[in-house]
């Protein structure tokens, strides 16, 4: 089911601050920003080998991000896993009785159908699955 890990979500505070360390300091290339207004974020990539880093900034005080950094703090929020039928996958892992977030995909950053499993199914984890056509 799961081909690669497709990237890590790191959630941040300023993304243009936060960008400064992996691109100066780090030497990481971006390859771009996006803002996905239906997940109220704003994110940056950066290629790493076969994965990406995905940056997150929320653009809302309550979105998603917004919230886990009340939480949680910065830091990572979530890994995709790469599917090639994220459809698929979902009605696999519904019918072993996996807790879904998403039961069916959603537009994610970078025109890619995304779905999350709960948390509370995989040991504390937000997990992404991700198709990219």
């Amino acid at each position: 089911m799961v081909g690669k890990v497709d990237h890590i979500g790191i959630a941040v505070a300023n993304l243009d601050e936060t960008l400064a360390f992996y691109t100066d300091i780090l030497g990481m290339k971006l390859h771009g920003t996006e803002t996905v207004a239906e997940q109220k974020v704003r994110v940056a990539f950066l290629p790493v080998g076969d994965t990406e880093i995905e940056l997150l900034e929320s653009t809302d005080p309550e979105g998603p991000i917004a919230k886990f950094i009340e939480n949680k703090g910065q830091g990572i929020q979530h890994i995709a896993f790469k599917v090639d039928d994220i459809e698929a996958a979902l009605a696999e892992l519904k019918a072993k009785g996996v807790r879904l977030i998403d039961e069916k995909p959603r537009y994610g950053a970078g025109g890619a159908k995304i779905a999350f499993l709960h948390p509370k199914a995989t040991n504390g984890v937000l997990v992404e699955l991700c198709q990219r056509d």
